[in-house]
């Protein structure tokens, strides 16, 4: 980028309701249809008469299904590059949640059913009952739409393999191991070694392949599993499966990793490769006060400069799990304590803590456009 503290999302978007109606072939109500309608003409998009019509229709096609993923994408796009987002996706639209929709495209699960993630949300559990098989992509039509559509720079979230390995239960893997090792916590270490580095070579590395081939130039690895299991064994299996897993291509990778015990995450930050950016979330953990000294919620970006990460930083400067509407001073405080921190604001880009899915529209454009705002504020601060 060349400018400091440019803006960027971090992944997924709330779907609209037109969205999750439409899609599941229910009716929608003329406030609904009226207020798609205004959005869309809050960000510009042509020919909205068309979705209209596959909206009010008393039956959805298929093809009528996967226009309105298509439309519904257009909308997230333009609503992120309205707010004056410099980097930007689809708000993942394509996809039914950052877990479920790759384990849906990968052969060798079975789903089981819903846990709680946070909030009031909740992700389809699957077992891993053989050995995972990539089948067909699961995100490089979502990029190539995203691509076309975009006029903003584009980095495509994906939800990385040690998250997908130890949200679902480890049935082949360990069953594998049972007639091996008798030893039970050694069993249980290899089989989810062997799980993941299965899916690491069957099912991930050929998705960022493809991802690559069609274009793709920057790719987030989403593991908010990261610090679950904090040990040093399990903290250097996850820096070794980040590191085959960016392994070789000629693209530009970061880390999102939120909610998370950043003093074990920093021990081993700078020993993952080819990792341009950690993107981390700050603003939860922070105050509301304005002021850029005793940043409460920043003093773990220490850490990671202490032990020697030497990257960029995707900075939460704004909290998702809120309504709160951050003022624009407060990110822009939020933003200069940070590069009193970094010391260089070439290593600093502005984000959300993670996406905005928990949020409605009107707040999180509200946010958006404060983020937008309060870093250039803070770029005025620089000269």
């Amino acid at each position: 980028m060349d400018k400091p503290f440019p803006t960027q999302e971090i992944g997924s978007l709330a779907k609209p309701a037109w969205r999750v109606k439409g899609y599941r072939g229910e009716s929608l109500s003329e406030e609904e249809i009226a207020e798609t309608v205004k959005w869309g003409r809050k960000f510009g998009i042509e020919n909205l008469e068309e979705l209209v019509k596959i909206l009010t229709a008393k039956e959805r096609t298929p093809a009528d299904k996967k226009a309105l993923l298509q439309w519904s994408a257009k909308f997230a796009i333009r609503f992120f590059e309205a707010a004056g987002l410099d980097v930007v996706f689809d708000g993942e639209q394509w996809r039914s949640e950052m877990y479920e929709h790759v384990i849906r495209n990968v052969e060798g699960f079975e789903f089981l059913g819903y846990v709680k993630s946070f909030d009031y949300r909740y992700f389809n559990k699957a077992a891993c009952v053989n050995r995972p098989r990539y089948t067909k992509s699961f995100y490089v039509e979502e990029f190539t739409f995203t691509r076309e559509n975009a006029k903003k720079m584009v980095k495509v979230p994906f939800t990385g393999p040690y998250t997908l390995v130890d949200w679902t239960f480890n049935e082949y893997y360990e069953r594998k191991a049972g007639g091996k090792i008798k030893d039970f916590k050694k069993r249980k270490t290899a089989a989810r070694r062997d799980f993941l580095c299965d899916l690491i070579k069957e099912v991930v590395r050929p998705e960022i392949s493809r991802l690559t081939e069609a274009g793709a130039k920057w790719i987030q690895i989403d593991e908010p599993a990261a610090t679950t299991n904090p040990s040093a064994e399990e903290m250097e299996l996850f820096v070794e499966a980040f590191n085959e897993t960016v392994r070789g291509f000629n693209c530009t990778f970061s880390l999102h990793n939120c909610y998370s015990n950043y003093r074990i995450l920093a021990k081993y930050a700078s020993q993952l490769r080819n990792c341009s950016q950690l993107a981390l979330e700050f603003a939860n953990r922070d105050s509301r006060q304005a002021g850029i000294d005793e940043r409460v919620g920043y003093k773990e970006l220490k850490f990671f400069e202490d032990y020697g990460f030497h990257g960029k930083y995707g900075l939460g400067v704004v909290d998702v799990h809120t309504d709160f509407i951050e003022p624009p001073e407060l990110i822009r405080d939020r933003i200069i304590h940070a590069l009193s921190i970094v010391k260089d604001s070439s290593r600093i880009y502005v984000s959300t803590d993670c996406g905005l899915r928990t949020r409605t529209w009107e707040t999180s454009f509200a946010k958006l456009k404060n983020m937008v705002f309060g870093a250039e504020l803070a770029r005025k601060d620089l000269s």
